[in-house]
């Protein structure tokens, strides 16, 4: 009957250490649980202050790039005409055709919406 009691008391020792454990693993849990909550709440870093570009700021990138080409363009064409070794003929044409590509989709772009604001105008309120 001792070694009885002594088993009984050594599964009793077991069963409170699993249950403390089993508890602890809740706790943890629950723990991780409420800290992935607070993430998704609460996003961290830079994309809290980060705001998509206006309109007017992306058309005004894209002039200030084909402005930034043509300006190329014109320089390119200018050291080739005045014999700088450096600059071959090819780099010269590529520039350009560059140049008149991006015009010609901004002029495409202006077209567009001026005709979009023109139909806005129109409207009937």
């Amino acid at each position: 009957m001792v070694q009885r009691a002594d088993i009984n008391n050594v599964l009793s020792e077991i069963r409170s250490l699993r249950s403390q454990m089993m508890q602890n693993q809740r706790v943890e849990q629950e723990n991780q649980l409420k800290g992935s909550l607070d993430s998704v709440r609460k996003p961290n870093g830079p994309s809290e202050t980060q705001e998509a570009p206006g309109f007017g700021d992306m058309l005004k990138q894209a002039v200030d790039g084909v402005n930034e080409l043509q300006s190329n363009s014109t320089q390119l064409a200018t050291a080739y005409e005045q014999g700088d070794p450096n600059v071959d003929i090819a780099r010269v044409m590529i520039a350009s055709q560059k140049a008149s590509v991006s015009f010609e989709a901004l002029t495409q772009v202006r077209n567009r919406v001026v005709q979009a604001y023109e139909d806005i105008m129109n409207m009937p309120v």
